[in-house]
């Protein structure tokens, strides 16, 4: 697995290639540019290695005054953009100062990398991983190319997983129970669930359940907050009568869910609601929200 990551305007082109690269797996991701490219997946604290390789063009030498390889865990807040904050920063000299006239290898290594927060590429927010390979130069602008790699951690089945089960309505009007069998999900998971009509005097003309992924980000009066919704599932299509039950199952697995994020860095936060939506015959919405706990559970 090669990625060649340099740039035309440069003297010679860098080439990064992963030891284990033939054999590892890919993440899917979208540059700023829209297109998607697949990059290798790692998780917390594995060891990223391979080989720089630094091939000068056709004619021309490199003089420099050293090379290095950076590994970075960066976060870019989208209002504060060109900004990052690195929270993971590892450094292996490549090469003293010299030049090269023909093509020159590099081994490197970083071993058992604390990489403890996952790749994220959200709408005010953006955190990842990169290789910064540093070709110093004097008098010249030094050569600066880069490789992201994405990374995934794993949650086990959590010990304690409670049911959801609540009481909401209008008085005099609409009182329903609903009930989730539990309240932390992985990411392909099935959402099962039972709503009871208690009291129906408004008409309701249809109901639905809704995903929604809410991101803050920021702190302060620089506090940021978007809320997706990124699943809309038609429950009942009707007026429901008093002492009915309406089932649920929702499959997740569809969906673009990323983990529950907590305070990432003291960066930014995702969380994900269950919202209950009825609509009645008028198109007033009423509306009850529930937060749902989503994370990643290692494929068999």
């Amino acid at each position: 697995m090669n990625y060649l990551i340099g740039a035309f305007k440069y003297p010679c082109n860098v080439t990064v290639k992963f030891a284990d690269g033939k054999t590892r797996n890919e993440a899917s991701i979208k540059k700023e540019n829209g297109q998607t490219v697949m990059v290798p997946l790692f998780e917390n604290h594995e060891t990223i290695a391979g080989e720089v390789s630094i091939d000068p063009l056709h004619g021309k030498k490199v003089e420099h005054v050293g090379v290095k390889i950076e590994l970075l865990g960066q976060i870019e807040l989208y209002f504060d953009r060109g900004r990052f904050y690195d929270f993971t920063s590892l450094v292996r000299e490549l090469d003293v100062p010299g030049e090269i006239y023909e093509k020159k290898s590099y081994p490197f290594e970083f071993s058992t990398v604390e990489m403890p927060y996952e790749s994220y590429n959200g709408v005010n927010v953006r955190l990842r991983y990169i290789l910064r390979v540093t070709i110093s130069r004097n008098y010249v602008p030094n050569i600066v190319v880069q490789q992201d790699f994405w990374v995934r951690n794993y949650t086990p089945v959590p010990s304690i997983n409670n049911s959801i089960k609540m009481e909401v309505g209008i008085e005099d009007c609409l009182h329903i129970e609903f009930e989730y069998n539990k309240s932390k999900y992985h990411l392909k998971d099935v959402i099962i669930g039972k709503i009871y009509f208690l009291l129906v005097r408004i008409k309701i003309k249809n109901m639905e359940l809704e995903i929604r992924r809410r991101e803050s980000t920021g702190s302060g009066p620089n506090t940021y907050v978007e809320t997706e919704t990124l699943a809309k599932f038609e429950l009942m299509d009707g007026a429901p009568v008093r002492g009915e039950s309406i089932p649920i199952r929702l499959f997740l697995s569809p969906y673009e869910l990323t983990p529950t994020y907590c305070n990432i860095n003291n960066k930014y936060s995702v969380k994900y609601y269950l919202n209950l939506v009825l609509v009645d015959e008028e198109d007033r919405r009423y509306f009850k929200q529930q937060e749902i706990t989503i994370y990643r559970l290692q494929e068999a």
